[in-house]
């Protein structure tokens, strides 16, 4: 039987994402298709949608607030949908840079490390309690050196613990 496709549907609500990403639209699909390429081994369905969305902080921190509660600013956050496989998934364009800069990470490697994040979410994978973390991480670590991104969660030269 023919897998079903991936559809991927990119909104770019920030311009400032497109100025600092140049090839934002095809890399943003790139990471996600390489992600559902993992689907057997991450127990994902055989097909779904993903609505991506590169916003900036005010928006989600709008977001975090109305879904979640929170009136904090987040860099990546997650939305399932209950009548399809995946959902939505919104990025902070000014938080991803922020991190970037303060771990002395390139910000499109962050902003795809991002996403992987937010779709590993959608999969219902999570990072509250250690064992849960140390898989999301470790599939995280995987997927991202299939592209030639090192391991995220290293950094200055060591593990973060």
């Amino acid at each position: 039987m023919p897998q079903a496709p991936l559809k991927i549907d990119i909104q770019v609500e920030c311009a400032d994402w497109e100025a600092a990403w140049p090839q934002l639209h095809r890399e943003s699909r790139s990471i996600l298709r390489r992600a559902f390429g993992w689907r057997d081994l991450i127990c994902g369905p055989s097909g779904g949608e993903v609505a991506l969305i590169f916003a900036d902080d005010e928006r989600l921190k709008a977001l975090n607030f109305q879904f979640r509660g929170k009136r904090l600013n987040t860099n990546v956050l997650s939305f399932p949908d209950p009548d399809i496989p995946f959902g939505g998934i919104a990025i902070a364009f000014e938080t991803v840079k922020r991190e970037a800069q303060k771990q002395g990470k390139s910000f499109v490697n962050h902003s795809k490390h991002m996403i992987l994040h937010g779709f590993l979410h959608l999969l219902g994978y999570d990072h509250i309690k250690p064992r849960a973390a140390r898989l999301m991480e470790g599939l995280e670590i995987a997927i991202l050196s299939e592209m030639s991104i090192s391991n995220p969660y290293i950094l200055e030269g060591k593990a973060r613990g």
